[in-house]
């Protein structure tokens, strides 16, 4: 049996790297015989960076630039095999899991740092970059990213505005002048795991404030402040991209890319997939083994088991997706190709105790799943044997 093994990462427990490890363990216990080929994949968000310089053999760096906080953070970034091209998550810089809950206010919080490391490739020579920004802490539409790559966001008197998103809610205008020159010459491929708008009931702040610390109220005047930065933006840099698939991605740093640089937005799975050579791999395979954090309704709007799933189902092969939990609307998966879904909680359990044994879990999980993949196959066997 030849079993491909995708999973994305259990955001804030286990890596991709080491989802796939587990997986692979579980599958062994069960059936020593079996061919694994592991293959970790990222969508944008946590773990695109790793799993992208594997795929091309390339290496990682390391950088201090601006948390979501404004405080200093280590953030990891990368050049691909080629040498020539930068590849950044704005998870690494300006995450959720750099926030402690009782610090999480999508109103300050900032993109500063990815527009650092962003300027940081640009010092080293590098003119093309991939930026991943799923996992984000942030709703300040991009505007963080854009004053590290020299952009002024002014109230109505001249002065500049705070970071975060409710300060744009005063935004009066938007002065380009000091934008980093570079830029033009660059080429920017955003890998975007999200096809929301900037603004509205499936804009940035509603779809995601939410699980950033945004209360009801909170989550209004964010909205209503993206909605002035939209305004403005389109105005003064003669681009309206707020109602664009993906602008509210990352709490508008979507949009934020596709205003202040020459940004395209892509699917960020299918960029990951590509480079890892995965639809060659599939073609090979029995079965796909996929995974996330958190399977739910967003999980289908184009997050790495749907991308996974959509090249498996091209070439017949199923599907399976074991995540840590299964959430509102996680069925909606199962009309994206993937054939069945399984959680690695074997019963109720703390979410701390669930992450701190998520290997050990994952590893688990993968031996039922597998078992019950067998007696499937042994069903089938069976039948077509009597008929």
């Amino acid at each position: 049996m030849r079993i491909l093994v995708a999973p994305d990462s259990y955001k804030g427990s286990v890596s991709a790297l080491a989802v796939a490890g587990a997986m692979e363990r579980g599958i062994l216990a069960v059936a020593p015989g079996a061919v694994v080929r592991k293959v970790p994949i990222a969508d944008g968000g946590e773990g695109t960076v790793e799993a992208l310089v594997a795929a091309t053999r390339g290496t990682l760096r390391h950088a201090q630039v601006t948390g979501p906080l404004g405080e200093p953070v280590q953030a990891a970034w990368g050049v691909l095999g080629d040498g020539a091209t930068a590849v950044i998550e704005m998870a690494a810089a300006s995450g959720l899991p750099l926030v402690p809950r009782d610090r999480r206010d999508p109103r300050t919080t900032t993109t500063r740092g990815t527009g650092e490391l962003v300027r940081l490739a640009l010092d080293q020579g590098l003119r093309k970059l991939v930026v991943g920004i799923g996992g984000s802490a942030t709703n300040d539409g991009g505007t963080g990213l854009a004053r590290a790559l020299g952009v002024r966001f002014l109230d109505r008197e001249g002065r500049d505005l705070p970071e975060g998103g409710a300060a744009l809610a005063g935004l009066d205008r938007i002065d380009l002048s000091g934008l980093d020159p570079r830029l033009r010459g660059a080429s920017i491929l955003v890998a975007c795991d999200v096809d929301n708008p900037l603004c509205g009931p499936r804009g940035a702040s509603a779809v995601y404030g939410p699980q950033k610390g945004a209360t009801p109220a909170m989550v209004a005047d964010l909205d209503a402040a993206l909605a002035v930065l939209a305004r403005v933006a389109a105005r003064d840099t003669g681009r309206d991209v707020a109602a664009l698939p993906g602008a509210g991605a990352a709490g508008g740093l979507g949009a934020g890319l596709l205003w202040f640089t020459p940004a395209r937005l892509r699917p960020g799975v299918e960029i990951v997939l590509e480079a890892t050579g995965f639809a060659d791999l599939v073609r090979e395979a029995d079965l796909v083994l996929t995974g996330e954090g958190l399977t739910d309704a967003q999980t289908a709007m184009g997050k790495a088991p749907v991308g996974v799933a959509a090249v498996a189902q091209a070439h017949g092969v199923p599907v399976v997706c074991l995540s840590g939990g299964l959430g509102a609307g996680a069925g909606e998966v199962l009309a994206k190709g993937i054939g069945a879904l399984a959680s690695i909680v074997p019963g109720p359990m703390p979410l701390e105790a669930c992450m701190a044994q998520g290997e050990q879990l994952i590893e688990d999980a993968t031996a039922r799943v597998l078992r019950l993949v067998l007696v499937g196959r042994n069903l089938r066997h069976g039948v077509a044997g009597r008929s």
